[in-house]
């Protein structure tokens, strides 16, 4: 079992903090701008290298079995989030949000995300810990969350049928003017929400929506609470810079809610074997080295089959996929 000391949390923690910081500072309050790719691509790379550096330094002092677990908790959190960049694209469509506002929104449901998934990693590993058959609990979830996702790849989600949405609607009064980029105002004395609010109530409960599969997901790949939080850490943060810099090479990805489901379905079944393995030492069960390669050879295969679908029929779009039937209202 991995032992992580209090300064290893704490230096971990405060790392991802630093990040947070510098994206609270650049989308403050009065610098709203639209971020264009040259931004997008530097802070990009910049928290890309700091993920590959914290592994490669995890490695050294936790070992190479748990940097493996690290990489591979990595790979499939940004694999996944790619899939939240869809449900970005169609809310910021659905409420017309302006390009110059669309960054801040997206740090503060960043960080609703952060605050969400730590509290189901911390849940996730009390369960795991206590109670054996979570593993098959965990698996039959994401093969079901595979299935669905599969039937419905070829649909987004309806943003306006989000019960959070429509609550937060109903008893909070709000403008149809965005005010500037903030997301309460006043108006004749009083202060209401704006637009931008709504737009943050949206991407946080979708957010929640996929803390129920990508969690389930990494423990499937590393029992280790603190490996889970960091993977799922450094892949959103780097999430609204990747965000702005891929948004135009979305649509390309035509095959992507198939190879997300691939992944999950595969991953569901190694947790069952994981489960089964536990009862039964007869029964065999899926190396971290194999998750890596199997999760890296879908992905490859996912991006040029969407590609080479792209070039032979430039009128092909993505979606994000849905867990319900769903009439399809994206925007052409």
């Amino acid at each position: 079992m991995l032992d992580v000391s209090f300064a290893g949390w704490a230096a971990t923690i405060g790392l991802i903090l630093i990040l947070f910081a510098l994206d609270l500072f650049v989308s403050r309050p009065g610098h709203a701008h639209t971020v264009g790719f040259r931004e997008a691509a530097i802070a990009s790379v910049l928290y890309v290298s700091v993920a590959i550096g914290f592994g490669v330094v995890f490695g050294v002092i936790a070992g190479w079995d748990f940097g493996a677990q690290y990489f591979a908790g990595y790979i499939v959190e940004k694999s996944l989030s790619v899939d939240n960049l869809f449900v970005f694209v169609v809310i910021m469509s659905t409420f017309a949000v302006p390009a110059e506002h669309q960054q801040r929104v997206l740090t503060f449901g960043i960080l609703a995300a952060l605050v969400m998934r730590a509290i189901f990693i911390a849940l996730g590993a009390v369960l795991i810990s206590t109670f054996s058959f979570m593993f098959l609990v965990f698996g039959l979830l994401l093969l079901g969350t595979a299935i669905q996702l599969f039937r419905h790849r070829d649909q987004d989600p309806e943003v306006e049928d989000n019960a959070v949405v429509r609550l937060t609607r109903r008893v909070i009064p709000v403008t149809t003017s965005y005010h500037g980029g903030g997301m309460i105002t006043r108006v004749d004395g009083r202060r209401v929400a704006t637009p931008l609010f709504v737009v943050l109530v949206a991407i946080g409960s979708s957010d929640l929506l996929f803390a129920l599969d990508s969690i389930p997901a990494v423990f499937g790949v590393t029992e280790e609470a603190f490996i889970v939080f960091a993977a799922n850490a450094f892949a959103l943060l780097g999430l609204r810079a990747l965000y702005f810099l891929v948004t135009g090479l979305l649509d390309r990805l035509v095959y992507l809610s198939t190879g997300l489901s691939v992944i999950l379905a595969f991953i569901g079944v190694k947790l069952m074997l994981h489960y089964g393995h536990l009862q039964d030492g007869s029964i065999p069960e899926v190396q971290t080295s194999t998750s890596l390669l199997v999760i890296g050879v879908v992905l490859v295969i996912t991006v040029v089959a969407s590609l080479l679908k792209a070039r032979r029929d430039p009128e092909a779009r993505a979606h994000t996929g849905s867990l319900r039937d769903t009439p399809d209202r994206r925007p052409e």
